[in-house]
């Protein structure tokens, strides 16, 4: 009786954690669009507060919103600040820490808000037509700098709101172009250019402190803080490209410019040819650290930290001797010292320099940061932290124990009951005898003992790379959902693993990267005893889609395939695509001067060999890889009676945004997997 009693208290005891086991279950769409993103961490001067931007995705009403949130810096007192039901963010600590100033649509066009911390409704500092995109302070709190697209030669508001309304009202919609570059992403050009304003911190009349017919910022591989005050508020160093050629150079060419505050004495301090972005003063005004490119004409070229000294004007390399691209960086309150991240081996590493005796040393390895900030104390990072299987969180780093301890936990309620597997990494032998690494990720409730099918993800770029992030388009968890090993390839090209190897799909978009996917299968089908060897599909989209559509005419490996947004026939392709400089790189010229490449590496080439299945994705907006790529394609396919569907998204452009799209284009596709894996 006793023994029978401890066993039965046993089984109480364990119930709770039996019930939990068994609890969870596999992400749905449902699931997925309903998890919180977190971006843009901001902390406070004092180091007590972190704001942040909160997105939620509003299936219903078929749009995303953003509010602002803020967290203590050591956890706890998470609270969110704002609760329009139009977008608020771009969060920016006054120099006090006592106002948050952010950009909000909850008056209709967006505008510069002010809001008190210790109370009181934010109210409106900006009251432009043209509305404002981002927004910073000066050092001593005097001034706020903001972005606007006016039209470049209206010298006030009245002049761009005059002409914005004739535009509105004009029956006839047509426009006349006499130059490239009529168009970029996802819209037409339409006369306007983005320009840098500063308005008194009280409010009152906007000046445009970076007049001229140029983008400043620019609209393309600029970066986050294209803008930036000096310490004494004397002036703004801000980045534009100035190219006649802008067509070839628009985000191959950016330099780095100053300005007063008062918009006169505009100058430029860099003349490299190839793209310099992102400037930041040292505290104490000594130098501008900034990011540039080496090579012109080339947006993937290795980004190197470079140290501009204001009083010789002399300039140094940083991260030389570093064979990494620098992304975020931030610099220590004494100036001492600048931490900065790079890509690495599909996650983030941390490093700090020091100014004074150039001492490199790493601080952060493997895993996948951004958002970086240095507490002001200069004990202790906060950044955004993620993983395969963890949605972005903020979290703290002390730079004395190397600890990382999770600040927020936004998306608990939902985590919680979902059963996602992380990323396990595998390397392999590929294309030229090198290793090419690679993320696999096990369907939820995985069991040895069971086979199941493989689908390959095929990443963009195609100079990027697959990350252990939770990536809110091509999520890995919602393709293994339903019972399939997923596995991605960062084939040659890929970033995160040097300049060589980046470079080294320049003029072999189907050579190499072709080779390392197909003895990647190759290598996981062999090691991996619960894969189906009958069973393997391949998707992706951008470059992704092109090796999709380079795929269907080279082997019959796949049981199906998805392409979304992919390249087809690369003489058109070059003749309709936005940005001239990309094709001219990839392809070593035009499709007159190079026919060679652009015919051999034309997946339109290999018409003959389609017999794969292919589910083919457009968005109508999309500018980059234009709608007519996806029409050949298809067309190509149907003519060749190989099974085939087109999905067409009428208001998308090269990424799926809206929800709703969103959860046609992850039915549609899972759809389409099942018909040949299940």
């Amino acid at each position: 009786m006793k023994r029978a009693l401890i066993i039965v208290g046993a089984l109480l005891f364990l119930m709770p954690s039996l019930f939990a086991a068994t609890s969870t279950k596999a992400i749905t769409f449902d699931d997925f669009i309903r998890i919180k993103r977190l971006s843009d961490v901001q902390i406070s001067p004092d180091g007590s507060l972190i704001a942040f931007v909160v997105t939620e995705m509003d299936k219903e009403a078929n749009r995303p919103n953003s509010d602002i949130w803020v967290v203590s810096s050591t956890g706890g007192n998470l609270r969110q600040l704002t609760f329009s039901p139009k977008a608020d963010y771009c969060p920016r600590w006054s120099p006090d820490g006592e106002k948050l100033a952010f950009i909000s649509a909850r008056g209709g066009m967006p505008q510069v808000y002010l809001m008190s911390l210790s109370g009181g409704e934010a109210y409106p500092v900006t009251n432009l037509s043209t509305g404002a995109s981002s927004v910073i302070w000066s050092p001593k709190g005097t001034y706020l700098a903001f972005t606007s697209r006016v039209y470049p030669d209206c010298a006030d508001d009245d002049c761009n709101k005059k002409k914005n309304e004739e535009q509105e009202k004009s029956i006839v919609k047509a426009r006349i172009y006499d130059h490239l570059l009529y168009r970029h992403i996802s819209s037409w050009w339409d006369g306007t250019r983005n320009h840098v304003f500063i308005v008194p911190v009280q409010g009152g009349n906007a000046v445009d402190i970076s007049p001229g017919d140029y983008d400043t910022p620019p609209s393309a591989l600029g970066s986050s803080g294209d803008f930036t005050f000096s310490p004494d508020e004397t002036e703004v160093c801000f980045v534009r490209n100035t190219d006649l050629e802008l067509k070839l150079s628009l985000g191959t060419n950016n330099d780095l410019f100053l300005a007063s505050v008062n918009g006169s004495g505009i100058k430029p301090i860099t003349t490299n040819r190839a793209n310099d972005n992102s400037p930041k003063y040292s505290p104490d005004g000594r130098y501008i650290a900034y990011r540039a490119m080496a090579r012109p004409g080339h947006e993937a070229d290795k980004y190197s930290l470079i140290l501009y000294d204001r009083k010789t004007q002399d300039r140094m390399s940083l991260s030389e001797n570093l064979d990494r691209s620098v992304g975020e960086a931030v610099w220590a309150i004494d100036s001492s010292a600048i931490y900065f991240g790079v890509e690495e081996n599909a996650r983030t590493a941390v490093f700090m320099m020091t100014i004074k005796d150039k001492k490199l040393e790493k601080l952060i390895e493997g895993h996948f940061l951004s958002s970086l900030n240095l507490v002001p104390d200069g004990k202790r990072m906060i950044f955004l932290k993620q993983s395969t299987n963890r949605p972005p969180d903020v979290y703290g780093f002390d730079l004395q124990t190397k600890e990382i301890t999770q600040l927020t936990d936004i998306n608990q309620h939902i985590l919680s009951g979902l059963e996602m597997n992380p990323a396990e990494e595998f390397l392999f032998e590929g294309a030229a005898k090198e290793k090419i690494h690679g993320l696999l990720v096990k369907p939820p409730f995985f069991k040895t003992e069971k086979k199941y099918p493989l689908v390959i993800l095929v990443h963009g770029g195609p100079q990027s790379a697959w990350n252990d992030d939770f990536h809110f388009r091509w999520n890995a968890q919602m393709f293994a959902a339903p019972g399939y090993v997923t596995a991605m390839i960062n084939f040659h090209g890929s970033t995160g693993y040097g300049q060589k190897f980046t470079d080294s799909i320049r003029g072999d978009w189907g050579g190499k990267p072709y080779k390392d996917i197909m003895k990647g299968v190759d290598y996981i089908l062999a090691n991996y005893d619960f894969i189906d060897k009958e069973k393997l599909a391949a998707a992706g989209a951008s470059y992704g889609g092109y090796m999709i559509n380079w795929i269907e005419g080279q082997t019959d490996r796949f049981d199906c395939l998805v392409s979304h947004a992919g390249v087809f026939d690369l003489p058109s392709m070059y003749g309709a695509t936005d940005e001239l400089w990309f094709p001219e790189w990839e392809y070593l010229g035009t499709p007159w001067t190079s026919p060679e490449q652009y015919q051999k590496w034309s997946p339109s080439s290999n018409i003959r060999n389609f017999k794969t299945p292919c589910l083919v994705i457009h968005g109508q907006n999309d500018y980059r890889v234009p709608l007519s790529q996806a029409l050949f394609f298809f067309t190509a396919l149907q003519r060749m009676k190989v099974p085939s569907k087109f999905l067409y998204l009428p208001d998308e452009s090269h990424t799926v945004q809206k929800p709703k799209n969103a959860e046609l284009w992850w039915e549609t596709i899972l759809d389409w997997l099942a018909g040949y894996l299940k």
